[in-house]
Parts: C-alpha cells; sequence; structure tokens
C-alpha cells in the first residue's frame, strides 16, 4: 500500500520564510534553510518550496536557498515560482530539487506541461492549481496569487493537466489558506476522483485530524501544511502518530 504523505509547505518572500492568510496579509516564520533542517530532522515526506512573488515580478525562484536547503536536507524537495521556460526548471533540479512545480505558466501556455514531461519525467511535474469562490460563488482557478481569473474549473483543469502529462497536482484552496478552519474536502475529493495521479490536499490545517480528514475523506494521496506547525504545538513528529493511529499508512 502506498504511503501517505505528510508534506510541509514553505512559502518563501525576499529569501525568507513567511505565512499568508488567503494569499494576502502574511507574516515572516523564519529562515527557511532552519525550518527545512527541522522538517527533515523530523522526517517529513517532502517538502514544497513556493517563491510566491517569483512570477509577479518576473524573476526566478530563489536558487541559493534551494542550493543550500539541498546540501542539508535528504527528503524530496518540489519548488515552484516563477518556472516559466526548461532551463529554468532545468536549472533549479540540477540545484538540487527533485521536482517542480508550475501554475501560471501552464495556464498560459498549456503545453508546456508536456514539454517538462518529456524533458525531465513526469513524474518531476507538479501542476499547481489555487482556487476560490469567484463572485458567482462558484469555484474557479486564479493565478497571481489569487487575484487573476481564469474561468477555468479546478476538476476540468486538473483532468487536462494529468492528460497533458502532469504527474502530481497539489490543489489549494485560496478561501481557506492560512486561516486553519480544514481543507475544502468537498473540492479535494472531486479532483482526486477526476484524476489517476495523486492530489496533495493544500489550505487550511488547523490540527492534526484535518491530516487524517485530507486521506481519508477527501481521497488525496499527500496532506500538506504550514500554519499548523509554525502556530501550534504539533510537529511532522505528532502528525505522524496520529495519522498512524488513525490507520493510515505513514512514514515509520
Amino acid at each position: 500500500m502506498l504511503k501517505s504523505r505528510l508534506i510541509p509547505t514553505l512559502l518563501l518572500k525576499d529569501g525568507r520564510m513567511i505565512k499568508t492568510k488567503q494569499f494576502g496579509e502574511y507574516r515572516d516564520v523564519g529562515n527557511p534553510r532552519t525550518v527545512a533542517k527541522v522538517y527533515d530532522a523530523q522526517k517529513a515526506d517532502e517538502l514544497i518550496f513556493l517563491d510566491i512573488t517569483a512570477t509577479q515580478e518576473g524573476r526566478r525562484a530563489l536558487l541559493e536557498t534551494i542550493t543550500a536547503v539541498a546540501e542539508e536536507c535528504f527528503m524530496p524537495l518540489t519548488v515552484g515560482g516563477g518556472i516559466r521556460t526548461l532551463e529554468a526548471a532545468r536549472e533549479l533540479l540540477s540545484r538540487g530539487a527533485d521536482k517542480v512545480a508550475i501554475n501560471t505558466a501552464v495556464i498560459e501556455r498549456p503545453g508546456f506541461i508536456t514539454e517538462l514531461a518529456d524533458a525531465f519525467g513526469q513524474s518531476t511535474v507538479v501542476v499547481s492549481i489555487d482556487f476560490k469562490l469567484n463572485p458567482n460563488g462558484k469555484p474557479e482557478v486564479y493565478t497571481e496569487r489569487g487575484t487573476r481569473q481564469t474561468g477555468l474549473s479546478p476538476v476540468a483543469w486538473a483532468v487536462k493537466a494529468q492528460t497533458l502529462g502532469a504527474g502530481e497536482i497539489l490543489l489549494t484552496s485560496i478561501d481557506r489558506e492560512g486561516m486553519m478552519a480544514g481543507y475544502d474536502l468537498e473540492m479535494t475529493r472531486a479532483v482526486a476522483e477526476a484524476v489517476s495521479i495523486p492530489v496533495i490536499a493544500h489550505g487550511g490545517v488547523g490540527t492534526i485530524q484535518d491530516l487524517v480528514d485530507g486521506i481519508v475523506l477527501g481521497k488525496a494521496s499527500a496532506v500538506s501544511a504550514g500554519s499548523l506547525f509554525h502556530f501550534t504545538d504539533q510537529s511532522v513528529f505528532k502528525a505522524h502518530s496520529h495519522m498512524r493511529q488513525a490507520g493510515l499508512p505513514v512514514r515509520s
């Protein structure tokens, strides 16, 4: 049986790690290199780094940070932010990233998913889908930190991304991100049941039970969190233990 993965997500801005609420207000939560070492010591299954302003500022993800983390941590790293070319992806992978997360670039040019999969392998390509309720109350995919509507349904876009060569989906609820009120289980389940590739649930974790719910009720293959580990007394150790007690196959 495949392990249920627990994947902390680190948001980067100007070389520092931050935590946002609904992609808006944020606060500094530390040095990414130091925090990554803690997660590595606690045996997190993987780690996701997202440079949240790279696309808007027209630059690539922070290469020095990724290099430093990769030198000291032994878990798989997924890196996203400002990746628009094969060369940008190749440089991140050469610096120690194991996967690249792409969002805006593939909505603007969906064929880029296929180009990445052909060049580096499908398992390397993580399509990041950020969604929230639009003014009409319907779930819609947004880009540019939740400021630009795309007209895309999260489920339909996930299906298309898989068809084009995505190896994994990182599904983030903007409405719940940083709010610590639990995942959007309905949408997570809808996407997970529509595709055959792994879905990582992200956005909203407030308790370690939310992690269990994301897999059991949301049907996600993996669960990700940020605020839970920054602003409560919970840890990856405690989360893995709770998931194990709930009957989920997790890393020992």
